[in-house]
């Protein structure tokens, strides 16, 4: 049952949670708020910061997976991992293929290049036992490299831990993210603040805003038949000393940042605005920051946006031009009986793609394995290339070295659909009157190391005049940025929502304005079911830190955990949880101590006991807290988006 309906101070409004009999919210009638649903001023509360000694990052890309720290003694040092073992020559190692390799039996075996090289390594009927995964988002746990550098350094509650995600990942995903790391014991449950969720782009945003002028390439300026867009600096002394200093920190694979905001932003007027663009292996993320003075924090203008534009979408086509070659059904059946040599066959166009260019003219070899040729001779019934011949690609021969020779016609079209949607997203940003003015574009994360996509960039955008900038080490930059976010989590300063986040309500009934299916009587009182209350709207700012505050009582004496569902949309007028595009997303929990005190002697129960919950929606993750308010002690409360 729910307790009797408390009167708000708005005359239209009872902010009773919809009945039990209500459609849709069933679950959610174990608690009646009390305070009227035009809640008060949001609290802006400054994050508490942690002792930490040393912060920890782990990117995990689609394609490719990291880690690198910092110690707080020395925060303008940033430290990369070790060359990992194995690898591909030519290939810079500070990053690992986000590979896993698990035995028949199900358990683990090795990650990233270990484990590649292994299934490799294995006989084809053996490795058909084994299990493989490639180019996914995971969690990795190591340790041993800081353990000897400082050993004295992780005990549990010095160490902050930062996972990257896409900014565009849902509230769901993040949770998964956080519940993997307390089920591998990175953190625990009640340390919970030793973990940082960082949103990819924001992370490399971070960094950005640390960048002196050598430690970039301005695509505006190396762009046909135009100039440097500012005042050419000349390479004075110091600036060849910067490129040394730069170069042995490379070396040492550790990096150096500026402590304060660096020279890039020297020229930027106060409240000019960017887009950062994290192109990476599975997404393309947007991001829109505006750099507050004096110190240096972020803004964002527009909620993230973005969509599956990555890496992958390149070795997707290529996939697909081999079934219009050999076949479909051949592609497929050969994955699944031959998996180590079509490993074999990716990690050949892997190391083309990275050589493809808009001015490239010559041909490109791709050598198809031993295995390849001769299951295809064996399926097809001839040779591979008899099936050159007889297809319909004309771009791609035969060479009898045993090599696929691509044109560079061939090599684009692969490009092509993923380089034009990432464009696409970009200009789509550009159109947002939050968006207007903007005059300088950071392109980031690993796809960015593409030529093929730096020159179709700033082809498409240089002529709006915006400058395309991309930062060196371009695939260590979230990285890096999560470092900086793990030292500083109250850097970014202003998020924008991406949802409209609320609850289901009773209201008043007003006659012509409510629909009459939503009229609820009773005790001769005339209710509104199913409004939505809203606790924050897309699009809305949140500074970090901002409370979005409600007062809620147990409907029975007694009652020790009390729900309430929590809705969500994309628009920022729904009226009722039942509208279309509205749905349910989570579950708000709060787990109660039994109250003080019990009947008094004429059997009456103690007065109504309230618990104020906190919401605060300005951070990476949505975050709650609750208090018993007749005791003052903390409720524990949680927001579940993996329920549903």
């Amino acid at each position: 049952m729910i307790c009797p309906l408390f009167s708000g101070s708005s005359p239209q409004r009872s902010p009773v949670p919809s009945p039990p009999a209500s459609p849709r919210t069933q679950e959610s009638c174990g608690i009646a708020p009390l305070t009227p649903s035009q809640s008060p001023k949001p609290e802006a509360r400054g994050p508490q910061q942690a002792p930490f000694s040393v912060v920890v990052a782990i990117d995990f890309g689609t394609t490719s997976s990291g880690y690198a720290f910092s110690f707080a003694s020395d925060p303008e040092a940033i430290h990369m991992m070790r060359k990992w073992e194995g690898g591909d020559p030519g290939v810079a190692h500070q990053k690992t293929p986000t590979c896993l390799l698990l035995t028949p039996e199900g358990a683990f075996h090795s990650f990233g290049y270990t484990a590649r090289d292994y299934y490799h390594d294995l006989d084809p009927e053996e490795a058909r036992d084994w299990l493989y995964f490639e180019k996914f988002k995971m969690k990795i746990h190591s340790t041993t490299e800081l353990r000897e550098q400082c050993p004295s350094v992780l005990e549990k509650d010095t160490v902050r831990w930062v996972l990257t995600v896409p900014a565009i990942w849902k509230q769901p995903a993040k949770q998964f993210m956080r519940e993997a790391a307390y089920l591998a014991g990175l953190v625990s449950r009640e340390d919970a603040e030793q973990l940082l969720i960082a949103l990819e782009p924001e992370a490399a945003s971070v960094y950005c805003r640390k960048l002196r002028l050598h430690q970039l390439v301005d695509l505006s300026s190396r762009a046909p038949g135009r100039g440097c867009l500012g005042e050419r600096r000349s390479i004075d002394s110091s600036f060849r000393q910067a490129r040394e200093q730069l170069r042995r920190s490379r070396h040492s694979r550790t990096f150096l940042v500026e402590s304060g905001v660096g020279e890039l932003w020297a020229d930027m007027q106060a409240g000019d605005r960017y887009v950062v663009a994290d192109c990476g292996g599975g997404t393309v993320d947007l991001t829109v920051h505006q750099l507050e003075q004096p110190h240096g924090t972020l803004k964002e203008l527009y909620k993230a946006s973005g969509g599956p534009c990555g890496a992958v979408g390149v070795d997707l086509a290529f996939e697909q031009l081999l079934g219009r070659i050999f076949g479909e059904d051949f592609i497929t059946t050969f994955k699944r009986q031959r998996p180590a040599a079509w490993v074999d066959l990716t990690i050949a166009f892997e190391a083309r793609k990275r050589t493809a260019g808009p001015h490239r003219t010559g041909a490109l070899n791709i050598s198809l394995p031993f295995s390849f040729i001769d299951f295809y001779r064996k399926q097809g019934g001839h040779n591979v290339e008899t099936a050159l011949r007889k297809s319909s690609v004309n771009f791609v021969k035969w060479s009898s070295h045993g090599m696929l020779r691509m044109s560079c016609e061939a090599m684009n079209e692969l490009f092509q659909p993923t380089v034009s949607g990432i464009i696409q997203h970009i200009e789509a940003l550009l159109e947002r009157p939050e968006v207007q003015g903007v005059k300088l574009l950071f392109l980031v994360g690993g796809f960015a190391e593409s030529a093929m996509l730096q020159h179709a960039v700033q082809a498409a955008l240089g002529a709006r005049g915006l400058r395309v900038v991309v930062p060196h080490d371009v695939a260590l930059t979230i990285l890096k940025g999560a470092v900086l976010f793990g030292q500083a989590p109250g850097v970014v300063r202003v998020r924008r929502s991406p949802l409209t986040y609320g609850v289901g309500v009773l209201n008043r009934f007003v006659a012509g304005v409510h629909p009459p299916d939503k009229l609820l009587v009773r005790d001769g009182r005339r209710w509104c079911t199913d409004v939505f209350e809203r606790f924050v709207a897309a699009e809305q700012s949140v500074a970090l830190g901002e409370e979005v505050r409600r007062s809620y009582c147990p409907a029975r004496p007694g009652q020790r955990r009390v729900l309430i569902n929590l809705y969500c949309c994309a628009a920022e007028d729904a009226r009722f949880i039942t509208d279309p595009g509205v749905r349910k997303c989570g579950a708000l929990s709060l787990e109660l101590e039994p109250a003080e005190g019990g009947p008094d002697a004429a059997g009456m129960p103690p007065g109504r006991r309230e618990i104020r919950a906190a919401m605060q929606f300005g951070d990476t993750e949505i975050k709650v807290t609750a208090v018993d308010v007749s005791t003052n002690r903390s409720v524990r409360a949680a927001i579940d988006f993996l329920s549903n």
